[in-house]
């Protein structure tokens, strides 16, 4: 039996959010979507690009020596805009204060658009990301409060508005996965609502459905998978080893 903890489960499944994706630019944002994206990139995706968030792209840390910033190529944001984002070579993940379940996503404002009670961090680049390229979510407290019936302000865009859009907003929208320390959900039904791909370990349906504001369709639901002993090593000692992953995900 895996004795992995809840965020170490949580990493991996960030991990596999970047399975197949290949020679793209990955863009995790947040701690844990960070080390899944390093965790994919030394096991198995080799070919994945992963940026200083800056300028330059880098190997991931490969060792407890601190080699952690060998500069793979030159990234500068102009370049990102003019050739990574609009053509489909690039796979963010992004956090979520409401989502909902067409994978609409808002970080921008919470309550009424004329007079919201909190103001967030605005759009960002969440309308450009989820219409250009593929997209997945991070939410490190699946509750009611995150996962609403519907969000107050479209910032990513969800599988229904992208249809309204037309070709120029569905062409190139791809809203992934979403991980959350639950479970792992897509979007692959008919409708593309949400969906439960796999449960963490220790989670029951029961745990989702009461902190989720919508249905989810739960007809195929696995197991999320557990660590290898590898990659047990390389969260604990290499990519982790101060636990700041136990900070966002407690159990």
């Amino acid at each position: 039996m895996s004795d992995a903890t809840r965020a170490e489960v949580a990493i991996v499944a960030c991990a596999e959010l970047f399975r197949g994706d290949g020679e793209i630019v990955a863009s995790p944002m947040g701690l844990i979507p960070q080390f899944g994206a390093k965790l994919a990139r030394q096991t198995f995706e080799p070919d994945l690009l992963l940026s200083d968030g800056e300028a330059f792209l880098l190997t991931p840390q490969s060792d407890t020596a601190g080699n952690d910033k060998i500069i793979e190529g030159w990234q500068p944001f102009k370049k990102m805009l003019d050739v990574i984002v609009p053509h489909g070579t690039r796979h963010v993940v992004m956090g979520a204060s409401q989502i909902d379940r067409f994978g609409n996503q808002n970080i921008s404002a919470i309550g009424d658009h004329s007079r919201p009670t909190r103001q967030l961090l605005g759009v960002r680049g969440a309308p450009g990301n989820t219409v250009n390229h593929r997209t997945s979510y991070w939410v490190p407290r699946h509750s009611t409060r995150v996962f609403v019936d519907t969000v107050d302000v479209v910032s990513g865009v969800g599988y229904d508005n992208a249809q309204k859009a037309g070709p120029a907003a569905s062409k190139f929208h791809d809203v992934h996965r979403v991980v959350t320390n639950l479970g792992v959900f897509d979007f692959a039904s008919p409708d593309h609502s949400m969906r439960i791909v796999s449960l963490h370990p220790g989670v029951t349906l029961q745990d989702v459905t009461e902190n989720t504001a919508f249905a989810v369709d739960d007809s195929d639901v696995t197991e999320t998978r557990t660590p290898t002993i590898e990659e047990l090593h390389l969260i604990r000692d290499v990519l982790d080893p101060k636990c700041l992953r136990d900070r966002e995900v407690r159990l």
